[in-house]
């Protein structure tokens, strides 16, 4: 059956879907010797040029979760003198990033090459929960009822949406939970950049640690700070079911 040809090549593990868009566009895929244009479908019989090269869907793909450390930037672009997560990860792929951390922020991240599987946990449609283990700066009050007053407040407020500004807008939170002290868990859909870190200082509470431990069905358990492994076959079958 024909499929949406940005899907297609995602499928592949040539780019992601957002990224295929983009080559459609630009007039540099072409499907039996046509040039194509967004809309068109086509399936594993069509030949199928991708920047020149011909697409192949044959290809093994990777799974790595890897436990990214403070410091560290999530990103495909290489700066002098800047801590790169691939620095950790060496083989010899081009992987994307499902699930970006800032450079303050540490914990579960997943790459792979699997462009289709990629879209869907990135997408915010598919509603893919992500994890947070978030520790404030300092404790949320001097005595008890007003720290039950102040939890309440923060919780209250993330899920009502809290405008976080810059052109952001009203944010929420799918799910917020008060575990110890100056420690919450708080559950993501959809992220805005530094998204939790900004709706904690609207409600002027300073974030000191931030460590994402979970993204859909696979945790950062038993993966040490700066180590990454191979996704088992059940963990991938598990994220392909979501």
């Amino acid at each position: 059956m024909k499929i949406v040809l940005q899907k297609l090549i995602a499928s592949a593990g040539v780019c992601s879907r957002h990224e295929a868009e983009k080559l459609i566009a630009g007039g540099n895929v072409f499907v039996n010797s046509q040039r194509s244009k967004l809309g068109d479908r086509a399936d594993e019989t069509d030949s199928i040029m991708v920047n020149k090269k011909k697409l192949s869907f044959t290809k093994e793909f990777t799974y790595i979760k890897l436990h990214k450390p403070l410091e560290y930037v999530c990103t495909t672009k290489f700066f002098p003198g800047e801590k790169n997560i691939f620095d950790l990860v060496k083989i010899r792929k081009v992987l994307g990033i499902v699930g970006r951390l800032d450079k303050d922020s540490e914990g579960l991240v997943i790459l792979t090459d699997d462009g289709d599987l990629a879209y869907h946990l990135t997408h915010p449609k598919f509603g893919v929960r992500k994890v947070y283990v978030v520790t404030l700066a300092h404790d949320l009050a001097t005595n008890k009822p007003d720290e039950k007053k102040k939890i309440k407040e923060i919780i209250d407020k993330f899920y009502k949406g809290i405008n976080i500004g810059n052109g952001d807008g009203v944010v929420r939170a799918e799910k917020i939970k008060h575990l110890r002290g100056r420690t919450f868990e708080v559950i993501l859909e959809e992220g805005k950049k530094r998204q939790i870190r900004r709706m904690f200082r609207m409600l002027n509470c300073h974030v000191a640690k931030l460590v994402r431990v979970r993204i859909g069905s696979v945790t950062i358990g038993g993966v040490k700070r700066g180590e990454w492994k191979f996704l088992k076959k059940e963990e991938i079958i598990k994220l392909k079911n979501l």
